[in-house]
Order: C-alpha cells, then structure tokens, then sequence
C-alpha cells in the first residue's frame, strides 16, 4: 500500500471492553464513520468495527482490542489511513500531506523556500515556509497571498506580504 495519513489521535480507553477514544486531527472526522481500519505507527492494522462521536472525540471498537488494558497500551499513538482511502476534496482543496516539502516560489518564479507546515490560527490559516538560511516565513492562506498551488509541479507560487519587506 502507499503513503499512510495521520488522522487522529488515541487519548484514553473507553469502558472495559477495549473501546478507545480519538481525538480526530482532520478537518473531516465524519470520515471516522465509514472506515474499515486504522493504523498504528507500528504498522499493525486495527479492524474498526464501529465509531461514533461523543462530544469532540471520535469513540471507536475494534476487533483486535478486547479489554481496556489493551486499549490503555495505545494510549498516545497516532492512528492513520492510506493517503488512497482519504475522502475526495473540492476544487482547489489540498491535503496539508501533499504540500509538505513544495518548492515555494515569489509570482516572478524566485525561489523562497520550502513548504513546512499549516499553523491553525483560528480564523485563517498560515502557511509557514522554511527558507534556508533564515527564519521561517510566515504567509496568511489567503488568494491574495496564495496565487497557486500546482501539485504536478510541485510548487506553490506566492505573493509575499508587504511586511516582509520592512
């Protein structure tokens, strides 16, 4: 199988029968109601037999875990899905996964780094550019700053926001 995507983390046990509670790391935890697995850092598979959602966590039995000693074992570890079995986005909708290590390039094609990761802020979204002999730079996620993202290039062209040059 291919590229393994985090989606979720196991934060305790549930109950004494080996249930184990999730805090979903994905935009779309829906997706947690029609999956048939989960995997482990390790790469052992868990068979998910059913998942619902209790407050902001994702409750989940699994056919390999049978008692809350079991479930507590996994306390911590991150849970993922193949990168294949990710629900499909809308136009102009990226995994964060595809974008990490993009060449990120000024509109006049100048290279300026590396993309590192999203900083959720609460409102909009930041991309954080690693440039190689500086600090990180930090750009909204926004169309006036994001002019284009082109996967099969592999390269993010950007509008520098003005404050970067003061």
């Amino acid at each position: 199988m291919g590229k393994s995507i985090v989606i979720g983390k196991i934060v305790a046990p549930h109950g004494v029968r080996g249930d184990i509670r999730i805090l979903p790391l994905t935009e779309k935890p829906e997706q947690f109601l029609s999956l048939t697995y989960l995997l482990l850092p390790e790469g052992r598979r868990l068979t998910l037999q059913h998942a619902r959602f209790h407050k902001n966590l994702v409750l989940a039995s699994c056919k390999e875990l049978t008692t809350m000693d079991e479930a507590e074992g996994l306390r911590g570890k991150e849970v993922s899905i193949f990168a294949e079995d990710l629900p499909p986005l809308a136009e102009g909708e990226f995994y964060v996964a595809d974008l990490i290590g993009l060449e990120v390039v000024d509109e006049e094609g100048k290279p300026v780094g590396r993309f590192k990761e999203v900083l959720p802020t609460g409102s909009t979204d930041v991309y954080a550019v690693a440039v190689p002999d500086g600090p990180d730079i930090l750009i909204p996620a926004r169309e006036e700053f994001i002019r284009s993202i082109d996967l099969k290039a592999k390269q993010i062209t950007v509008r520098l926001p003005q404050w970067l040059d003061d």
